[in-house]
């Protein structure tokens, strides 16, 4: 394949990607500078975006600094400090566009099971668009994929609209409605104040309140921009700049001692943003900062001062009829329910499709920890690489620096498979285990284990699953080193098609 359209009556590939979104894009750009053209996106909807095409709330945006969030050999010029969702969904059907990769997604192809086939070493998938065969296969679901809906009793009885945040209802009315905002998450921070001038009333429900930090929003001149494309060591440097400063955060959260003067930039900011010396007790967080997602925001205490919004420092135990009940025995009336509540974080999406060489699907193999050598390979899963797998992100790194460091890795391995001539790695157990427990071990002193509080950094019962416990210069550096030793290589039987 030459890297154009593909032929629609073909159903194999060399690699199959998984995921339209920030990842899946990315994958096909990083494979076809490194040789690989036979490359081909299978995307269940039809458009691509993943999140950033899904989530279409009020307010949406990323909460790194926008130069962060694109990739390295695509500057953009953007419009804010933090880029708006419709920017970075712009920026990637783009960049999607300019490279070509448009032409490679295969949309409303869902993939229902995927299955390793060590007798010619390849992979099988089913979809509901056919059937396609690939030598490796790139997973690039992302973890902020599945809403997560709560169990609410007598929720499926409110006789107004519910919707969860991250399927967003553009036909609700909110105009002089009573909302009930279930969850004080990311989203919520960010859609709350957009709502507010709307509403006759919001009450929001929130059963852990949040560190929230200052954040400097403006607009980006685009004479800024043209001085940058002129000068790209100027770019750089303010790439640099923001880079060093996110890291400069994450210092404290790996050593929790160091946290003081974080937690009292924030209190101060909360002191200054809420005179109300009982609201701001409620919105105080009783565990160390950095044990849950950070958040910054400079609109969301002062929307939740507003005449029109009540905060309850509750838990939503039920629904009757009309009214949300709270844990404290508080009964509020609602015409609409907007249930903030994220994401099934922890789960990969396709876990329980993907079946390894011994036909076992990696949902069953983790479930007591969730393994994959540097977040990428699981042993048993030949030639199957998971972008922005377990244990690969911190609270304060950009996705894309992750991402882009991932994809020089999977491109060296494929490219390592092939220059050997053999049709399959597989990561060595001991190896993928080694991994794991150094991971681990430096994770206990780290504020996302030790702060005291209950995050989606822990997608299973005392397993952070999300975090990496050093710094992001060390993740890619480590990324940079492909490790051939680490993997098993074989060649397909004797006689098997190749």
């Amino acid at each position: 394949m030459s890297g154009e359209s593909i032929d629609s009556s073909r159903q194999e590939a060399d690699v199959v990607v998984i995921g339209a979104g920030l990842s899946g894009i990315a994958a096909v750009i990083a494979l076809r500078r490194a040789g690989f053209h036979d490359v081909v996106v299978l995307e269940k909807s039809g458009r691509l975006g993943g999140t950033w095409r899904d989530n279409t709330y009020p307010g949406c945006g990323c909460d790194v600094p926008a130069v962060l969030y694109e990739y390295s050999f695509a500057p953009h010029p953007w419009t804010r400090c933090y880029a708006a969702r419709s920017e970075i969904l712009g920026y990637l059907e783009t960049t999607a566009a300019t490279h070509g990769v448009d032409k490679v997604i295969r949309y409303g192809t869902e993939v229902l099971a995927a299955c390793w086939d060590t007798d010619v070493h390849r992979w099988t998938l089913r979809t509901t668009a056919g059937t396609w065969t690939a030598r490796a296969v790139v997973v690039a679901t992302g973890p902020w994929h599945r809403p997560r809906r709560p169990d609410i009793p007598g929720l499926g009885g409110f006789p107004g609209t519910v919707f969860h945040s991250a399927r967003w209802d553009h036909e609700a009315e909110l105009a002089g409605r009573r909302i009930a905002v279930v969850g004080t998450g990311a989203s919520t921070v960010q859609f709350l104040p957009e709502i507010q001038p709307l509403a006759a009333r919001i009450d929001v429900f929130q059963s852990t309140p949040q560190w929230v930090l200052p954040r400097p929003d403006y607009p980006l001149p685009q004479g800024l921009h043209r001085f940058l494309g002129r000068h790209p060591a100027a770019r750089r440097t303010l790439r640099g700049l923001h880079h060093w400063t996110q890291e400069a955060i994450g210092v404290p959260l790996r050593h929790p001692s160091l946290l003081r003067p974080l937690e009292a930039a924030a209190r101060l900011h909360l002191r200054t943003s809420v005179p109300d010396r009982t609201l701001r007790r409620a919105l105080t967080p009783r565990y160390r900062l950095g044990g849950r997602r950070l958040i910054a925001s400079d609109t969301y205490y002062p929307a939740l001062t507003r005449p029109n919004v009540r905060l309850h420092p509750t838990r939503v135990t039920a629904v009757e009829d009309s009214h949300v009940i709270g844990a404290d025995g508080s009964r509020t009336p609602a015409d609409v329910i907007v249930l903030a509540t994220g994401y099934h974080i922890g789960e990969l999406a396709l876990a329980r499709r993907l079946h390894g060489s011994e036909g076992t699907p990696l949902a069953d193999a983790w479930t007591d920890s969730r393994r994959a050598y540097l977040g990428t390979s699981v042993s048993g899963y030949p030639n199957l690489f998971l972008l922005i797998g377990p244990n690969l992100l911190t609270g304060t790194t950009a996705v894309p620096t992750v991402l882009e460091a991932q994809l020089r890795y999977v491109t060296a391995a494929l490219t390592h498979l092939r220059a050997g001539g053999h049709t399959a790695l597989d990561v060595k157990p001991e190896a993928e285990a080694a991994h794991h427990q150094a991971l681990h071990r430096a994770l206990r002193t780290t504020v996302y284990n030790t702060a005291g509080g209950s995050s989606y950094y822990f997608g299973l019962p005392g397993v952070n699953t999300f975090c990496w416990p050093w710094s992001t210069r060390r993740l890619v550096r480590r990324l940079h080193a492909f490790t051939p030793e680490a993997y098993t290589w074989s060649r397909c039987p004797s006689g098997a098609r190749r």
